[in-house]
């Protein structure tokens, strides 16, 4: 049993679909029910994403949906065929990445939203998610943890809160709570986004309601992969290069933990001539990234002191 404020992150150095299987089953939660599989499917021309043939395994071990919402933004005209802001070019996207063919894959804001409560009311009085949440009973997060523009990091909590807002979602929690309903035009201007914190703090709050949902029906678990680490959110339509060498897979039952267990990994890494951890810790920094665990841990979703356990040991 773990105790409650020293969680347990599990480890492995080795990322293939076999891994990702057995850390599932280290965490010894089962997933039931209908389940959810969260993740990102990754931007039209973005390469990082988590690859079909590396959670091809997972999936089908819980026979699971990958569910994904639409995205806030739009590219460049240059760019339009990536822009997965609306569903029938999202839909391309995903089939074009390899999604389709293999797995069921729902957009869960494709036929509308639905607010849940959040415990949080700092920033936001309600979450709003894809419709489509209310058909699973069981998640699984599964992060690929990488720099992000605005959240300075992407891990479980981001995946968690902006993964699974809808699209006016996405524009609340930006916009810590001013703008209800999406308005392109308004949304990236300073009125709406100047509060960094604010938004970090709302993540931490959206990413809590979701958490609390799944918790209320049959369970959540979160798992996060450590390769393909640009600066950039696999939601970047080119991004950065990838100046780290793949670490390994994480895994937990606390989100908090285990975010706090991928950051203090690339704290500790070495500067060496294949692997740079420099340029993703100034984005971190920048954007004052680690505000979202500190405020995450602060409204009692989770805790940033863990122990950290290699299963290949």
């Amino acid at each position: 049993m773990e105790s409650k404020c020293t969680p347990t992150v599990y480890l492995t150095r080795e990322i293939n679909p076999e891994s990702l299987v057995r850390i599932y089953k280290a965490l010894g939660v089962p997933a039931t029910g209908r389940v959810a599989v969260k993740m990102s499917t990754g931007e039209g021309s973005n390469p990082n994403y988590l690859k079909p043939e590396l959670i091809n395994g997972l999936i089908f071990e819980v026979d699971g949906t990958i569910v994904e919402c639409n995205t806030a933004y739009g590219n460049a005209p240059e760019d339009e065929q990536d822009d997965r802001n609306n569903s029938a070019n999202h839909w391309k996207v995903i089939e074009r990445h390899g999604f389709t063919p293999m797995f069921k894959v729902d957009i869960m804001d494709e036929e509308g939203e639905m607010r849940i409560p959040v415990q949080d009311s700092t920033h936001l009085r309600y979450d709003i998610v894809g419709a489509h949440m209310a058909n699973y009973d069981f998640m699984i997060a599964l992060n690929h943890f990488k720099g992000h523009p605005m959240g300075g990091y992407g891990g479980a909590l981001k995946n968690l809160s902006i993964g699974c807002a809808s699209q006016n979602g996405k524009a609340y929690i930006h916009s810590a709570g001013k703008m209800e309903k999406l308005d392109m035009e308004k949304l990236w201007t300073p009125e709406y986004i100047g509060d960094q914190d604010g938004f970090l703090e709302s993540m931490a709050a959206a990413a809590q309601a979701v958490v609390d949902y799944f918790n209320e029906k049959q369970g959540i678990i979160y798992i996060s992969v450590m390769n393909n680490m640009s600066i950039d959110c696999d939601c970047v339509d080119h991004p950065e290069p990838v100046k780290l060498e793949d670490y390994g897979i994480l895994a937990s039952t606390d989100p908090v933990a285990l975010d706090q267990a991928c950051i203090d990994i690339i704290n500790n890494q070495q500067v060496t001539a294949k692997n740079d951890p420099t340029d993703l810790l100034s984005r971190i920094d920048q954007q004052h990234g680690i505000h979202t665990i500190e405020h995450a841990e602060k409204i009692g979703l989770g805790c940033r002191k863990y122990t950290l356990v290699n299963i290949e040991d």
